[in-house]
Formats: structure tokens, sequence, C-alpha cells
């Protein structure tokens, strides 16, 4: 494969096939921000498209051979299916065509403060939590993010400090593309496991993540895969380390942790030095871990503490990380992108301990493979809920040789029914939800269509 740096040196025209995906329009915007000229192809009208064609970018609908015609190098998501015909004339064309994660490393070498951020969960809350820091501090960095941020309203944006802001995410490796200055990881759970096999290969990812830091690693010290990923590091790539959790053993831990109604606060501490009160504006204890990585980063980047205190307080989540979309009639809709059993199970808990009469989670499973490989964790987590609603299966780039199917899971699950439609999930909720109850909706793919059938139907029900 030629080497995507020097290419990016000589040439001018960059197409990017899935140009509105969330992670690749920031980085769209950065190159075009960089002079390069930028054209794009998508197949669905969004709000992410309108805003990349604000900028002077063309974009062409539809995915069709024609639409590469004078590229001097082409980028595309790994959501594609292998038959898409632009890329498969993308591949046979002789124009360098590469994966997203492979303009994304490359982005983060022109960058001298690359933070990429990694972990099985909590990646997008930190990203935007440490660009609401550094956009706050003067820090301008660029960013690009796996969910909207409040502060901006996109998926990303475009500094012009050295700082670089980025999630650094496992699937099949794509984290491996990066060069990270500064290497965080959150945690290492088991996820991908049709990809990695097992836990030890998964460490193994991990580990040379963090080799590659050119500055810090920071780790979360309280996770026992984490760190056994990073004693791994072999002696000649060891970078100093920073470690955070809730254990005095860190180097900044969290202690007096008050929750209000799932709202924390705690003091920070720092190599036994009191940095002050740090107060959550975000839901769930698992985002003290995320607030106690990205405090770490921001200080290392060059924020003070005191920045990273206000930073946080003024953050109040990314998009589609328990967002409240709306409230009707005392009935409340929150949107989450929980799909992973943990993260369902810090959603689903977090939502139980707010006090509504009765939490309706409605749940998009995501891939064969995944809902098969961890089906009984699934069965546990649904049943948490008072009411659980759940779609068929999202297989996105897969075929279900698995022969799994959400009623497989509803038999499993009290109080939980499954439906084919959007269109009768939201119907089915509708008619049975409360004032005083939560709708929850978790999914990583196209389960936030759901969202809009229930407010459009809520409204209907009982007026705007």
């Amino acid at each position: 494969m030629p080497d995507i740096d020097k290419l990016l040196k000589q040439v001018n025209k960059i197409h990017f096939i899935g140009i509105g995906g969330s992670g690749m329009c920031p980085i769209a915007e950065i190159l075009h921000s960089e002079g390069y000229t930028v054209t794009g192809s998508d197949n669905n009208e969004t709000d992410t498209l309108k805003r990349i064609r604000s900028l002077g970018i063309k974009v062409t609908m539809g995915q069709k051979k024609e639409n590469i015609e004078g590229a001097e190098m082409i980028v595309y998501t790994a959501a594609l299916l292998k038959d898409n015909p632009e890329l498969v004339a993308a591949k046979s064309s002789g124009i360098p065509t590469f994966e997203r994660s492979k303009m994304l490393g490359a982005l983060t070498r022109m960058y001298p403060n690359a933070v990429c951020i990694s972990g099985t969960h909590g990646k997008t809350t930190s990203c935007s939590m440490l660009t609401q820091i550094m956009i706050e501090a003067g820090l301008d960095p660029s960013a690009v993010i796996g969910g909207k941020l409040p502060l901006t309203g996109t998926n990303g944006i475009v500094g012009k400090s050295e700082n670089m802001v980025c999630e650094a995410c496992e699937f099949v490796d794509t984290f491996l593309d990066l060069t990270p200055d500064i290497a965080v990881i959150l945690n290492i759970d088991e996820d991908h496991m049709d990809y990695f096999k097992t836990m030890d290969n998964l460490k193994n990812s991990f580990t040379k993540f963090a080799s590659m830091a050119t500055k810090k690693v920071i780790y979360n010290g309280d996770d026992k895969n984490t760190i056994e990923a990073v004693k791994a590091i072999p002696e000649h790539l060891v970078k100093p380390v920073i470690t955070f959790g809730l254990e005095k053993t860190n180097d900044y831990w969290a202690a007096d942790i008050e929750d209000e109604n799932e709202y924390f606060s705690y003091t920070l501490i720092y190599r036994g030095e009191n940095k002050g009160r740090i107060a959550l504006s975000v839901p769930g204890k698992h985002n003290i871990y995320n607030s106690l990585a990205v405090i770490a980063a921001a200080v290392e980047s060059g924020a003070t503490v005191d920045e990273c205190i206000k930073g946080i307080a003024d953050f109040h989540g990314a998009g589609r990380r328990f967002e409240k979309l709306a409230q009707i009639n005392g009935i409340t809709v929150i949107d989450d992108y929980a799909h992973h059993p943990k993260e369902l199970e810090v959603t689903i808990n977090t939502a139980m301990k707010q006090g509504y009469n009765n939490v309706y989670a409605v749940f998009q499973p995501f891939t064969y493979s995944r809902t098969s490989i961890l089906f009984d964790d699934f069965v546990r987590v649904l049943s948490i809920p008072d009411y659980c609603v759940l779609t068929e299966i999202m297989g996105s780039r897969e075929v279900n040789t698995f022969g799994v199917y959400s009623s497989q899971l509803a038999e499993k699950i009290p109080e939980c029914v499954w439906f084919n439609t959007f269109e009768e999930v939201a119907q089915n909720v509708v008619s049975r939800v409360k004032p005083g109850d939560l709708i929850l909706s978790m999914g990583c793919g196209d389960v936030y269509k759901v969202d809009k059938i229930i407010i459009k139907l809520l409204k209907e029900k009982y007026g705007e």
C-alpha cells in the first residue's frame, strides 16, 4: 500500500465515499481547512451534509463509479459493503484508496500533540469533555468525535493549534493506524470478540496502541485488563505513565464522592494534593472515571485544573449519550448510544436511580455476532428495566450466519416484547407509557429514528 503521509504532500483532490458519517465529516473538514479540494458522496441527506456543503465541499447523492472521476486520493468509510459500486470502482481505478482509519492516522501525525482516547466504553463522552475543556481554555484544538458536541453542534472541529483530540477505536485494530502523542486507555472489556477471539488478543492490541505513544500513556489504574496491557509494553517503548481511578494508589483519584440523583461530585487528588472540587453535569458513576482521564490529558496538554473544573461543569453530554430529547406531559424521552451489555447496564442503572415511575427500555441490538456471543449478558441487563421493547437486530456489515433473532432475546427477558418496524415499537410504547415514566432508547445503529416517531405520537396524543 502506498505511503499515505507522502501522498498527502503530493495530491490536492481528495474524495470521500460516505462523507456524511460521524467519523468521516470531521476528517473532511480538517483536510478542507488545510487547503485540499474535498468532494464526497453519500446515500442519505443529513444535517451533517448540510454543514459539509456550507463549507463549499461538493457532495453527490448516491454512490456510483462516476463520483470518483478527477480524484487523486479516495477515502472510504468501513461501514460500506464490499460490493458498493463506488468502492469497487475506487479499488480498481488505480487511484490511491484508503479506509478512514488510515487517513485519521495521517492526521494524528500532522499535530504535535495528538491525544488519542481508547477504551471499550466512554470514548465519545471523554473526547467531547476534553474538547470542551480545551476550547474554553483557549487551547484551540482540532477534534474528531463520534458524537455531536453541544458546544459546537458538530462531530468535530478545526483548530489552529498543535492540539488534536480523537477517538481511538479498537474495532478490527483500526486504532493501530494512529500515532498518539498522548495515549489514553479508559478500560478494556470483552467486545468485538468475533475479531479478537480471546481477551489476550484484545489486551495485546491495547498494548500495541499504548506502545505507540510518543509522550505519555494515561490509563485506568483500577482496571485489571488495562493494567496488564500497559505492563506488557516492551521496555524499549515504555513512556512516562499517569494513572487515574478511585483508588488512592492512582496519580489522579476521586475522594469524598457525593451522589445527587446520579450526578456525582468529588475532590480531585493529584499525588496527595487536593486540587479542588469536581462537579459533573452528566449522570452516572462511570463518568467519574471519564472525567479523571480527561483532566489528566487536559493538564498534560496545557490546561489548568481550574479550567478543567469549569469545562467539566459546563459539559452536559455528547449527542446520543444519555441525551434528553423531550419531555411531554410528564413523559421523558432519553437516547443513548449504549450497545454492549456493560454499557447498557450502566445506562439502565443510571436511569433506574433517577426517580422515574417506570423505565421503558427500547433497544436495537447491533450485529449478529455481538448478540450471539454476549446473548446471556444481554438477557441479564435487559431484565433490569421495568419494561423492555426490542427492534430486530441491525446486522450492519454482517450476514446472520449465527441464527440469532430479537425474538429469542424477548423470550428470555421478563416484560419484553419485540417488533419488526420502528412504527410498531413506537406505537406499543406510546400506548402504555404514563406521566412520570421514562422512555430510554439505546443502540449504536439507527434506533434514534424511533424517538422521532415516539415524540411525534406523544405530541399528537397530548399536544405540544
